[in-house]
C-alpha cells in the first residue's frame, strides 16, 4: 500500500475543496451576508491543510487498483467532513451529524435533506449546498485528474474507475487525463446551456445557477420550500429535459461529437433507457389523468417526476406520494433501475439491468440445453464473463447492503414504506422516497444513528459499493 501517495492525493483534494469554498464566500460578499468570514476562514484553512499534506516526500508515485479505491473512498469521506464545517460554524445547521448528512447528500448528488425550512439559510449556504451537487456529479477526483498532475505510471485510470459510475469505465481517448477533460467539458457546456435556458424562462441568475447545479449533478436540493420552479411550466419543462439528458451515458455525447452517429443510435443502453423512461411517463400520465384538469397537465407532471426519479435527481413539481398505487409502484421501480452508466445519475444503472436480464434468459436456456455456448451480447459485441460476474456480484452485494440498512433503521418506530423507501432513496442517490420522506417530507425525524446509516448508504451508492468496502477491509491495511 503506497500510503504516502494516498496522503499526497488527499492533500490535493482538500486544497481543491478549499478553493471551491471561495465561491460561496463570493456569494456572501455579493449579498452582504455575515457568513462571509466563516466561509473565507474555512476555505483558507482547507487550502493550508491540503498544502501541508501535499508536502509529504514521495519516493514511489505508482498507483494501483487498491490505492485508487482507498483514495476515492477516503477522499469522499474527507470532502464531506470538510464541507460540513461551514454549515455548523454559521449556526445554520448546528448539529454536526445533520450537517454531515446534508453535505454527504450534496456531494453524492442524493438530495435527501434534514432541513425543514430551506429559505432560512443564507444565500451563500444555499449556493454551497447546491454547488456540492455539481462538484460531485461528474466526480471530484475526475475534475482533479483533468486539471492537476495527480499520479505517475498510468495510475489515474484506477482513480477514474473507482469514482465513475457503471460496471466498466473505458477511455474516450488514450490518456485518462484527456478522458477526464472531455467529460468535464461536456458537463460544463451542458450546464451552461441549461443556465441560459432557465434565464430565458424568467428565473433569476441565482435560481438558474443553483437549479442547474442540481440538475447537472442529478442532485435535487430544493432552493425554496415550494416545489421546483413553482408556477413556471416552461422552466419545469427545461429542467425535466436536462434531467433526462444528464442521465445519458456521456460516452454517447462523445460519439456525437466525433460524428459516430451509427454507434450512437446502436447503443443498447441508450435505447433501453429512453424506452423505460418514455414508457413509464405514458403509463403514469394515463394513471393520474383524472387528478388534473387536462391530460397535457398530467403528462407534464408525469414526465417531470419520472425524469427526476429515474435519473435520481429528486426535484418535484407535485406531491407524487398522493398518486395512485400503480404510479407509486412505477416510481419505485425506476428508483431501483436508475440512469445510465457513465452519467451523473445513480441507481443500479440500466446497463446492469440489461445484463442481468440477459443472464436470466441464458440460464433458462441452459436449463434445457446445458451444453449450449451462449455468450451475453450488448451492442452486438460479446460481454466478457468477468463483466457478467462483476454485475451479478454487484447486485448480490447491493441487496445485502439494502437488507442490512433496512434492518438497522427499522430499530426506529417508523412505518415500513418510509423506512424502505428511505434506504432505496439514499442507496440509489435519489433523495425523496414515500410517506414521511416523500416529496413534501424530509429526514429530520430520524435519529443520529439512522442518519449515519443513511449517510453511509449515500456514499456506498455514489461510489458503487467497492471503494468503501475496500477501505474498511482489514486485509487492505495488512502488511505483506
Amino acid at each position: 500500500m503506497n500510503k504516502r501517495m494516498i496522503v499526497y492525493m488527499l492533500g490535493r483534494l482538500v486544497s481543491f475543496e478549499g478553493i471551491l469554498l471561495l465561491f460561496p464566500t463570493l456569494v456572501a460578499v455579493i449579498y452582504k451576508e455575515n457568513t462571509f468570514l466563516t466561509y473565507l476562514c474555512c476555505a483558507l484553512a482547507l487550502i493550508l491543510l491540503g498544502l501541508l499534506m501535499s508536502l509529504i516526500k514521495i519516493k514511489d508515485k505508482t498507483i494501483f487498483s487498491k490505492e485508487g479505491l482507498v483514495t476515492v473512498a477516503l477522499g469522499w469521506v474527507v470532502l464531506s467532513l470538510g464541507g460540513a464545517v461551514p454549515f455548523c460554524l454559521t449556526g445554520e445547521i448546528p448539529s454536526f451529524i445533520d450537517a454531515f448528512f446534508e453535505t454527504v447528500s450534496g456531494f453524492t448528488t442524493t438530495g435527501s435533506s434534514i432541513l425543514t425550512d430551506v429559505e432560512a439559510l443564507s444565500k451563500s449556504s444555499i449556493f454551497w449546498r447546491s454547488f456540492t451537487h455539481w462538484i460531485g456529479g461528474m466526480g471530484v477526483i475526475v475534475f482533479v485528474i483533468a486539471t492537476m498532475k495527480m499520479a505517475a505510471g498510468g495510475g489515474n485510470i484506477y482513480l477514474l474507475r473507482s469514482e465513475s459510475p457503471g460496471p466498466e469505465v473505458s477511455k474516450l481517448v488514450p490518456s485518462s487525463k484527456g478522458t477526464a477533460k472531455i467529460l468535464y467539458i461536456i458537463y460544463f457546456v451542458m450546464t451552461v446551456i441549461e443556465i441560459i435556458a432557465l434565464l430565458f424562462c424568467g428565473l433569476s441568475l441565482f435560481d438558474s445557477l443553483t437549479i442547474s447545479f442540481g440538475t447537472a449533478g442529478t442532485g435535487g436540493f430544493g432552493i425554496s420550500n415550494s416545489f421546483t420552479a413553482a408556477n413556471n411550466p416552461a422552466a419545469q419543462t427545461v429542467i425535466a429535459i436536462f434531467m433526462a439528458a444528464f442521465g445519458v451515458n456521456f460516452s454517447c455525447y462523445y460519439l456525437l461529437l466525433v460524428k459516430k452517429f451509427k454507434d450512437f443510435f446502436k447503443n443498447e443502453e441508450l435505447r433501453a433507457y429512453l424506452f423505460i423512461m418514455l414508457g413509464s411517463v405514458l403509463i403514469v400520465a394515463l394513471n393520474i389523468a383524472k387528478m388534473y384538469e387536462s391530460f397535457g397537465e398530467a403528462l407534464h407532471h408525469s414526465f417531470f417526476q419520472v425524469s427526476s426519479i429515474m435519473t435520481t435527481t429528486g426535484y418535484t413539481t407535485t406531491d407524487f406520494n398522493a398518486w395512485p398505487e400503480l404510479s407509486r409502484m412505477i416510481m419505485l421501480i425506476v428508483m431501483f433501475i436508475g440512469a445510465s452508466a457513465g452519467s451523473t445519475g445513480g441507481g443500479i444503472k440500466v446497463i446492469r439491468v440489461i445484463i442481468l436480464a440477459k443472464v436470466g434468459r441464458r440460464e433458462i436456456q441452459l436449463a434445457t440445453k446445458p451444453n449450449k455456448v451462449s455468450p451475453i451480447r450488448c451492442d452486438g459485441k460479446p460481454v466478457s464473463e468477468a463483466m457478467v460476474r462483476s454485475v451479478c456480484s454487484y447486485f448480490a452485494i447491493y441487496m445485502i447492503v439494502f437488507v442490512i440498512s433496512l434492518l438497522l433503521i427499522s430499530l426506529e418506530d417508523k412505518d415500513i414504506v418510509s423506512n424502505t423507501t428511505s434506504v432505496i432513496a439514499t442507496l440509489n442517490n435519489i433523495g425523496p422516497g414515500l410517506e414521511i420522506v416523500g416529496a413534501t417530507g424530509n429526514y429530520s425525524t430520524y435519529t443520529n444513528f439512522s442518519k449515519l446509516v443513511l449517510s453511509a448508504d449515500m456514499l456506498l451508492g455514489r461510489l458503487e459499493l467497492l471503494p468503501l468496502f475496500v477501505l474498511f477491509s482489514p486485509k487492505t491495511w495488512k502488511r505483506r
